[in-house]
């Protein structure tokens, strides 16, 4: 700040619009988050670290991947309901409401977990690589989630979503001692 004014950012500030389309925008957000995430994940090596929370009802990093398998699936049941894969076993240890505990035992195994949720990200790109900017503006099936109201809508909820659980993560991450990861030039 220079006499209470705030100096932009010269990288930061462009003065060019320019125009996207939805889907690649939407893409673009999907392999963003997931790329801090995967970065993240690549921290965590042995049991204690996958399921260290920071509090006793905190969600720790194989709490977190889960979590991104089961709602990916979740949003593929939207969009493309023949894709999905629901498995309830994992629904019940990572869906919304589930509670993490710090006992690695009570888990899949940690390449298990990794493996359900990068298919299932691979399988909604797919998804989205799959519909036209019109498909992305049809309405989701009746009973659906407001927030949620066409196709469009899931792929930015499934990004920021990401990004609000990558978060968590990113504290247990920091907690553990480990370097961030942006901003490093390593």
């Amino acid at each position: 700040m220079e006499s209470g004014r705030v100096i932009p950012c010269p990288q930061l500030v462009s003065t060019e619009i320019l125009p996207m389309e939805l889907k690649p925008r939407l893409k673009s957000q999907l392999l963003s988050a997931r790329d801090y995430s995967e970065r993240l994940l690549t921290a965590f090596k042995t049991p204690q670290e996958w399921v260290h929370q920071v509090h006793a009802h905190a969600n720790h990093p194989l709490w977190f991947a889960g979590h991104m398998g089961v709602s990916d699936d979740f949003f593929i049941s939207l969009v493309a309901p023949e894709r999905a894969k629901r498995r309830p076993e994992l629904v019940e240890r990572f869906g919304t409401g589930s509670q993490p505990v710090g006992d690695a035992s009570a888990y899949p195994p940690v390449a298990e977990v990794l493996a359900y949720m990068r298919e299932r990200r691979q399988t909604l790109m797919e998804i989205l690589d799959s519909l036209s900017e019109e498909d992305l503006l049809t309405r989701t099936p009746p009973g659906t989630p407001d927030f949620l109201r066409d196709k469009a809508s899931v792929f930015q909820t499934a990004s920021w979503h990401e990004g609000l659980h990558s978060g968590q993560v990113s504290v247990a991450h920091r907690a553990l001692g480990h370097k961030p990861v942006v901003g490093r030039t390593d």
